[in-house]
């Protein structure tokens, strides 16, 4: 268990060091408890938690709802940067802050890698 909770991490901060953009990650469960996180301090981990996986679920809901099929992601832009959400498996959600100027299509590939290779640990 703690072997698997260090290469979650190692996932994650790589991804973070992935690009200049990314500027923290967590990996949370779908109920909205922190399963590992590469977090600037001053950053909320529980608050977080309980916002990816109620927005995760609240967009899914919505693009089912409204033909838009499965969801692949949600994304909130603040005028500060990005919060993005991806499904990592069944049971938990990728979320990453990037920058404001960040380039989305780039992130969203080195997302895509993160949460897969999360996925299969999980």
């Amino acid at each position: 268990e703690f072997m698997r909770t260090d290469m979650f991490q190692q996932i994650l901060e790589d991804l973070n060091s992935s690009s200049a953009d990314v500027e923290a990650s967590a990996l949370i469960s779908t109920d909205g408890l922190m399963i590992a996180s590469a977090l600037p301090s001053g950053i909320d981990e529980d608050r977080v938690g309980a916002m990816s996986a109620a927005l995760l679920s609240l967009g899914d809901r919505a693009g089912s709802e409204l033909g838009r099929g499965s969801t692949d992601r949600v994304l909130v832009q603040g005028e500060k940067g990005y919060v993005i959400m991806t499904s990592a498996g069944s049971e938990a959600v990728l979320t990453v802050l990037a920058k404001s100027n960040a380039k989305l299509g780039l992130i969203f590939l080195d997302i895509k890698r993160a949460s897969e290779a999360l996925s299969k640990l999980l």
